[in-house]
């Protein structure tokens, strides 16, 4: 479900100290790097603010009673095949979108991921979805904090979590017809696994994006042009925040308490 385009160009930023591991070094010595901490900050900032709205939405939509009539009949393959619509468009028409439009793109998704998930209301209980919230919150912040420090590089594990998303989609359309309780419960533990592990690839390979633009803003500023700040923000926003859901749902089959 993430936006697999993978810049792997980890070349430093031309235009400021140089560095070491990756890291720029200031003139003191110690390590710093202000454009890349505003750009993670806002990357950061638009994900969590996707998040809340989408959280709003659910427990307004949930509270309401309008989840009911998103549980099944056309309303419910519209409001959850949506979403992945306008995931797709915004993959593979970022070059095409403007910044604009593709802030809309983001803020529409989260309002339509809210309406759907409106419905995890209507199978666990409210401080069960609490719960798994907030030890997903933690999760994700030590693994993404994992993926901007460490010094490994962790581009090889990329392709072997995203076959592992694939593989996990496979399993999940299988067991549609299964109903095996047993592959639910192995998808599941997957799931929160490979996910957890792209929090942490997703992070680095947005902060080595940073680094590539910078260095082509000075080797090839044409080149630098095709790739606007602004939209590697949304567009990295939209990586960690689906990164957080998925981490979340498949966790809250193993923390959710059922109605």
């Amino acid at each position: 479900m993430a936006n697999w385009n993978d810049p792997r160009d980890t070349r430093q930023g031309f235009g400021v100290s140089p560095s070491l591991n990756g890291e720029v070094m200031g003139a003191e010595g110690t390590t710093f790097d202000a454009g890349l901490r505003k750009h993670m900050l806002s990357i950061y900032n638009y994900m969590a603010s996707g998040v809340l709205l989408t959280g709003i939405v659910a427990l307004v939509t949930a509270s309401t009673g309008l989840a009911i009539s998103f549980a099944s009949g056309p309303l419910m393959w519209l409001v959850a095949l949506s979403p992945l619509a306008i995931v797709f468009a915004m993959s593979f028409g970022q070059n095409k979108f403007s910044t604009a439009t593709l802030q809309m793109m983001f803020w529409g998704f989260a309002v339509l991921m809210g309406l759907s998930l409106s419905t995890i209301f209507l199978v666990y209980t409210g401080a069960s979805i609490a719960t798994t919230f907030f030890a997903t919150a933690g999760a994700f912040a030590g693994l993404s904090l994992f993926g901007y420090t460490t010094k490994k590089d962790l581009s090889g594990f990329g392709s072997f979590l995203i076959m592992g998303v694939v593989g996990l989609i496979i399993a999940s359309v299988i067991n549609i017809f299964l109903g095996s309780s047993i592959l639910d419960l192995a998808i599941s533990f997957l799931g929160v696994l490979i996910f957890a592990g792209l929090t942490a690839y997703d992070t680095q390979r947005l902060k080595h994006e940073y680094l590539a633009i910078q260095n082509l803003k000075v080797t090839n500023p044409a080149i630098a042009q095709a790739y606007p700040l602004g939209k590697l923000v949304i567009m990295g926003a939209l990586n960690l925040y689906l990164d957080f859901i998925n981490m979340f749902l498949f966790l809250l089959r193993f923390m959710g308490s059922r109605e």
